[in-house]
């Protein structure tokens, strides 16, 4: 069974520079930082060459944060992920269509959508971590992975 160790310090540190990337961008574009609209407007065929400079900058910001850490605490940061490529590839699915269907990801709807006290972003993070929940007792409790 996959388990996980709870970093109360670093998940508080990661929360608050999530949030402080969110409220910079909304201050500084008027922009939600939901990462599936960012890169979805960088990515053909809805390229929003207006907004492309700033979309571009902040996929950059996230994948240069694991360099960071490694340059900042000398070991790549512990990530568990399963070695099962269907497995990711059926997740990777679900996860982008639902992003569609919802009109929105975790970050936009979660971080940014319910700090704005949105009705819709509300429902749609009940509704992801109520789904999330159940997948996780499913596979450890029934499935037994």
């Amino acid at each position: 069974m996959l388990e996980t160790e709870f970093t109360p310090f670093a998940s508080l540190l990661g929360g608050a520079l999530i949030g402080l990337s969110a409220v910079i961008l909304m201050a500084s574009h008027g922009r939600v930082a939901g990462i599936s609209g960012i890169v979805s407007r960088v990515l053909p065929p809805a390229v929003d060459t207006k907004r492309l400079p700033q979309g571009l900058t902040f996929i950059v910001g996230l994948l240069l944060v694991a360099p960071l850490w490694f340059g900042i605490f000398g070991q790549a940061p512990v990530v568990a992920i399963s070695s099962n490529m269907v497995l990711l590839g059926i997740a990777g699915i679900l996860v982008g269509f639902g992003s569609v269907l919802g009109n929105g990801c975790t970050s936009g709807h979660g971080v940014c959508g319910i700090s704005r006290l949105s009705g819709r972003s509300i429902i749609a993070t009940v509704t992801f971590m109520a789904t999330g929940a159940a997948t996780v007792f499913i596979l450890r409790y029934v499935v037994g992975g």
